[in-house]
């Protein structure tokens, strides 16, 4: 019986609707750390990481950033390759808890990021997140989330295949669909280092250079 994509997608997160809650949760989980974690650092560790944040918008108020096309290309190429290790740990039985944590420390990096910038720079660190980082995560979060929760219930079905002899399922066409769906996922990288590598930059310089 053939299934149009419509129903594919509806009985994927049919299936896995206990794990998205899950991962979502685990993701939030990750944010909020890595927003305290900001509160945990000295006063000088404070102040080294601000003032290399500085150097760092000093370069893109002076346009001496890497070429868009290059920024372009190194932006997908590690997204690409975090997508890949996920893609490779579901395929593994022991890969499990390693996915659970890459999901977890991803949150983190983006809690750090944006509590670090509003905690140093108020409204102007605000925005810069705003133009900075949250556009290309409105992509890249919901693509996480569905590359981890996929990576996890392939992994399960792994587990549940070697230890329990009595499910007859064939595991071939199910990592078919799971491959394919990490393949149609990551496309959507494309659209997320785009924005990352052509627009954040300039969005950046005007806030930047027009600080509130």
């Amino acid at each position: 019986m053939r299934y149009g994509l419509r129903e594919m997608i509806s009985m994927h997160l049919e299936e896995n609707r206990t794990m998205y809650v899950f991962t979502t949760v685990l993701f939030l989980m990750g944010i909020v750390f890595g927003a305290i974690i900001v509160n945990s650092l000295s006063l000088t560790q404070k102040h080294d990481l601000y003032m290399y944040v500085n150097q760092f918008f000093g370069h893109v108020t002076e346009g001496e950033l890497a070429q868009s096309s290059t920024i372009f290309s190194q932006s997908y190429a590690h997204y690409a390759k975090y997508f890949g290790l996920m893609w490779i740990l579901g395929l593994s039985i022991i890969g499990l808890p390693v996915i659970l944590v890459l999901l977890f420390l991803k949150g983190a990096v983006v809690g750090f990021t944006v509590g670090f910038l509003v905690n140093q720079m108020g409204m102007t660190g605000f925005l810069i997140s705003f133009v900075s980082i949250m556009p290309q995560n409105f992509i890249l979060v919901p693509a996480f989330i569905i590359v981890g929760t996929a990576s996890i219930s392939f992994c399960l079905k792994m587990i549940r295949q070697q230890f329990m002899k009595r499910t007859n399922v064939p595991i071939f066409p199910q990592f078919m669909k799971y491959t394919l769906l990490i393949l149609c996922v990551g496309a959507m990288l494309s659209f997320a280092s785009a924005f990352e590598a052509y627009v954040s930059p300039v969005l950046m310089r005007l806030i930047i250079s027009n600080p509130m």
